[in-house]
């Protein structure tokens, strides 16, 4: 049993990252307009985050610190506020989208409106953070978001024409009704999806949290290895459920009804519970996440004492910064924007933020007076690099296909 708990913090993760309220509106916009010609960029993802959070929590657990520490440390005051200025206004951004997703799963749940809903899971993820232990927080959110499993099961119940599927992953075009620069766009929001900067703040910060130390490097990789595939793997049942229903009904997706409808065709009313709860406990955990990660990034930048594992008057700054941002992500909210519009902005201004720290964490997993020697081996540095390269030009093309592609539209 010990060991299941090992690996609660990568499913968290996972749940919480891969399978954040992004992933799920992405996958299921990508799967209903483009079929499964764009599943290629998950397991693309899928081995960049791994890459990226293992040298994170390998950093966390020799070094003792978390990630904006470093960065600090390692690129100077000045550098490093460009660097923490991207991340927290896109963590942020992806904040606010969890409090909406969040109330949007409840409307699906009670008919009541998501305007209700919103100071009320924004209530609901500051009492969890505050009064809630990081290991019952950690465990309970992640196994409860697993209902999502419901996705995987439903392309199974739909009984799709699995040769039909197979030719769009293994010899994916650019559909007639879609231009070479919307499908690019796409890509670099599923990159940008899987990649989210803030899911790596959370891990590598939880590792300090959870105290890890070099004997926990074993557990820092299971974490990985098997929190971020099975996030993975679920975002392409979203995509593939997507491809079955929607697409041969051409039905964009522009609301979260529309994200879960081919569970219901495939289940049913007790399909769309399991997937209802499972909605709400992955934007819940992304939410407590990003909630977290803004404190994080900001006290380890700032020197301030951080931490679940201290009692908020202990860590003031820290737990009043997180409360600041929860008003402000909801207060956005309340002003009428489509949650799902924030949705598919932060995707996209995630790809656009990501070098800003994934090269520090590569710089530092390659420092012996950090890592002594638990330095990046050099098959990790072959692939750790065309990463960054990969990231780059994600990063720079991200804002062009936005703009020439009207954000996808």
């Amino acid at each position: 049993m010990t060991k299941v708990f090992a690996i609660a913090l990568g499913v968290l993760t996972a749940i919480g990252g891969f399978l954040d309220i992004g992933d799920l509106v992405t996958n299921a916009v990508v799967g209903s307009r483009f079929g499964m010609t764009l599943a290629w960029v998950v397991p693309v993802g899928v081995v960049g985050i791994c890459l990226y959070a293992n040298m994170a929590g390998r950093v966390a657990a020799v070094s003792g610190r978390a990630t904006f520490e470093i960065i600090r440390d390692r690129l100077g005051p000045r550098s490093a506020l460009v660097n923490l200025s991207a991340s927290f206004l896109v963590n942020l951004m992806t904040l606010t989208a969890e409090i909406g997703g969040m109330a949007l799963a409840l409307q699906l749940a009670t008919d009541v409106g998501p305007t209700l809903w919103m100071p009320v899971a924004a209530f609901a993820v500051w009492i969890v953070i505050w009064r809630v232990r990081f290991t019952v927080m950690e465990n309970v959110t992640g196994l409860v978001g697993l209902c999502l499993i419901v996705f995987a099961v439903s392309v199974f119940l739909l009984h799709p024409h699995w040769g039909d599927l197979g030719r769009q992953v293994v010899a994916p075009t650019v559909p007639q009704s879609e231009s070479t620069a919307t499908y690019w766009y796409y890509a670099v929001a599923l990159f940008g999806a899987a990649m989210t900067p803030y899911e790596v703040f959370f891990f590598s910060s939880g590792a300090v949290e959870e105290r890890w130390s070099i004997e926990d490097l074993g557990r820092s990789r299971m974490n990985v290895l098997v929190g971020f595939p099975l996030g993975g793997l679920l975002s392409l049942a979203i995509a593939a459920s997507a491809t079955i229903v929607l697409l041969p009904r051409q039905i964009d997706v522009t609301s979260l009804s529309q994200v879960v409808a081919p569970v219901v065709v495939a289940g049913g009313k007790l399909a769309l519970a399991l997937v209802i709860v499972g909605v709400v406990a992955a934007t819940f955990g992304a939410a407590l996440e990003t909630t977290l990660s803004a404190g994080y990034t900001i006290a380890q930048y700032s020197g301030w004492t951080w931490g679940k594992f201290r009692r908020p008057a202990e860590a003031a700054r820290f737990h009043l910064l997180m409360i600041v941002v929860l008003i402000v992500g909801c207060a956005v909210l309340l002003t009428g924007v489509d949650p799902i519009k924030v949705t598919e902005y932060s995707v996209v201004f995630s790809a656009v933020a990501l070098p800003l720290t994934y090269l520090p964490i590569l710089l530092v997993a390659n420092d012996s007076e950090y890592m002594g020697d638990h330095v990046n081996g050099r098959t990790t540095n072959v692939f750790a690099t065309m990463y960054l390269g990969l990231i780059l030009v994600a990063s720079i093309a991200a804002i062009p296909l936005m703009i020439v592609t009207g954000a996808g539209q």
